[in-house]
């Protein structure tokens, strides 16, 4: 079982406990795990699985036939006008414009309530659907941004027994008057799609940064390989685009894939035949491919060739993710960090000198292979706050306090240094994102969208940004290039979630955001919006610090670890709720005076 699968599996466990009777969520929010999905035997055929119901499948059950219709699109692209196209009566089917090839196209939604569905005079039946637009799915499974704002949608039906109708499948109903576009329900895309991860390489060519695709169930196992090459070969998720690389242009697939002897075989149209190349694309796939072991084969037109022995073994040998230690938490105590203590979990030191650790607000301490990032959040003269900054071996020698002061900063976070080069980090500060380096100085980041900008979250390979601004949630890429932090164009990710507050990263492909359903909560959140599940239903506070260590094929987590703070007090989660960090969990805290009132741990967060 490969370490992706074993984590998928422990993270669904935990989550299908998540989600009490009457906690208060629509009936139609949708649980899903991010992950690889079921797993694919190599060289054995799905062909047939995965497909959506047909037409007559719900009988006269109404409510059902409606699922079905919005389930109808799933499956391999090519075929979706024709299988929507089964529910629509045969004088409404012009109505439903067909796209042809890469131009096809389906509006994926989530209800935000349950289908109305009325009968009037005549007996016609009118169904009014209520949602929320969460992306366009491309057909090389690219979940990319809606297009259009609807957030109704109304058709109707009729019964089947209509004339004309001779040779159609009897029974049930047919949809008139049918919506323009391709619809999709969020719950029949985790039904009838595998979520794919895909890497490619940031510029440099040092780390692999994670995208994610979508493939239906009804695509036969045995094309698995080519489709992760046509992904890679056509490149990353527009809103990817400035943090990574794709492969050279006019790079081609020579045929599919094939498997010989137990063995894949790629061959491929590589300009420039750069054995280089060619090897970093075997890393690309053995990663892309990660529920796949034995070997595999990379040729090129020119007859250059790199063979993996294993798959298994070549992800071991290069890891996505360079953690060498297992997380540890932090707390900050009295306006000092200080490590927590938990059963069965590694205790860390603090790793600045005592004379630094004072006056603290809140922290981002991160290692970088020998050497530790230390950012802390301070407080300054006239209640204003400022960052103090610095890296070297633990204990840091050298903390520099910045020039500027604001009446607030966020908790900072740190980008992964490329090498030796400049440690860089990003801060929210009075509503405006800056860049900071280990000296201090800060400079204005534009995010590309207006508002106040209230928290800010880095992934793990250090190139994705989660942006939380005006109480809404934004990705970005972020490009390291020259020395210079930049960010790319925004993608807002669409949750029922609303006032948001915090953010962090869950896993390679999802979030943990806080917001309000009515009453303040933690869910995790896809980088698409499509999956959306509750962690902490009614937190009792607005969450004002969140900190996730993040889930990864590299380090496996027996539980989802994660804290955060609500009305000055911190919480740690433990599925399926949180409990109190107490005073006792915190190492070397002094005792106060007699009479005294001991402090409260505040800010906690995990270095890793």
């Amino acid at each position: 079982m490969s370490r992706r699968r074993a984590l998928a599996g422990l993270l669904c466990a935990a989550l299908l406990a998540l989600v009490p009777a009457g906690c208060g969520i629509p009936d139609q929010t949708d649980v899903q795990v991010d992950g690889s999905g079921p797993a694919v035997s190599a060289g054995t055929s799905s062909s047939g699985r995965g497909e959506p119901p047909t037409r007559a499948a719900s009988g006269t059950d109404r409510e059902i036939f409606v699922r079905n219709f919005l389930a109808a699109a799933a499956g391999e692209p090519e075929r979706a006008y024709a299988r929507v196209k089964q529910f629509i009566a045969r004088e409404d089917r012009n109505r439903l414009a067909e796209k042809q090839g890469s131009e096809v196209a389906i509006n994926v939604v989530r209800l935000t309530e349950k289908p109305v569905i009325t009968e009037n005079a005549s007996g016609l039946l009118t169904v009014r659907v209520l949602v929320q637009q969460v992306g366009l799915l491309r057909a090389n499974g690219v979940l990319g941004p809606p297009v259009v704002t609807d957030t109704e949608y109304q058709f109707s039906l009729r019964g089947s027994a209509e004339p004309g109708d001779e040779g159609e499948e009897s029974g049930g109903y047919y949809v008139t008057d049918p919506p323009s576009v391709l619809l999709l329900d969020t719950l029949a895309l985790r039904q009838y799609y595998q979520t794919r991860t895909i890497y490619f390489w940031n510029s440099d060519s040092t780390r692999l940064v994670a995208d994610q695709r979508y493939l239906p169930l009804a695509v036969p196992a045995e094309r698995l390989v080519s489709e992760a090459v046509k992904w890679l070969i056509a490149g990353p998720s527009d809103w990817l685009r400035q943090g990574v690389s794709g492969l050279p242009d006019r790079t081609a697939l020579i045929n599919n894939a094939v498997k010989t002897d137990g063995r894949w075989e790629v061959n491929l149209d590589l300009p420039g035949d750069d054995r280089r190349k060619l090897e970093k694309l075997g890393i690309q796939l053995s990663w892309s491919l990660s529920d796949l072991d034995g070997p595999l084969q990379l040729t090129t037109r020119n007859q250059s060739r790199v063979t993996i022995d294993d798959l298994a073994a070549h992800r071991n040998a290069n890891p996505v993710y360079p953690l060498a230690e297992a997380p540890q938490r932090f707390t900050v105590y009295d306006g000092a960090i200080h490590p927590l203590v938990f059963e069965a979990e590694t205790i860390g030191v603090v790793p600045i000198r005592a004379e630094d650790n004072r006056n603290v607000v809140s922290a981002a301490l991160r290692r970088a292979e020998e050497k530790t990032l230390a950012a802390l959040v301070t407080t300054a003269s006239g209640g204003r706050q400022r960052l103090v900054v610095g890296s070297g071996v633990a204990p840091v020698q050298v903390m520099t306090p910045g020039t500027q002061t604001f009446t607030a900063i966020g908790r900072p976070v740190w980008l992964r240094p490329l090498g030796a080069a400049q440690p860089y980090g990003l801060v929210v500060a009075d509503g405006r994102l800056y860049r900071f380096d280990d000296r201090a100085r800060m400079v204005q980041v534009p995010v590309g969208v207006p508002g106040q900008v209230s928290a800010v979250a880095v992934s793990l390979d250090g190139h994705r940004i989660a942006l939380i601004v005006d109480g809404r949630l934004y990705l970005c890429a972020a490009s390291l290039d020259g020395g210079v932090v930049s960010l790319g164009p925004v993608r807002q990710v669409a949750t029922t979630l609303t006032d948001l507050s915090a953010v962090d990263w869950a896993q390679e492909n999802t979030l943990a955001v806080a917001g309000s359903t009515n009453r303040s909560a933690v869910y995790e959140v896809g980088v698409d919006g499509a999956q959306q599940a509750a962690l902490v239903t009614d937190v009792g506070a607005r969450v004002t610090h969140l900190a996730v260590y993040p889930a990864n094929p590299t380090y496996v987590l027996p539980a989802v670890m994660m804290m955060y703070e609500a009305n000055g007090v911190a919480y740690r989660y433990r599925s399926p709720s949180a409990e109190t960090i107490r005073r006792e969990q915190v190492l070397n805290v002094t005792p106060p005076p007699a009479g005294g009132r001991p402090g409260s741990p505040t800010a906690p967060f995990f270095v890793f």
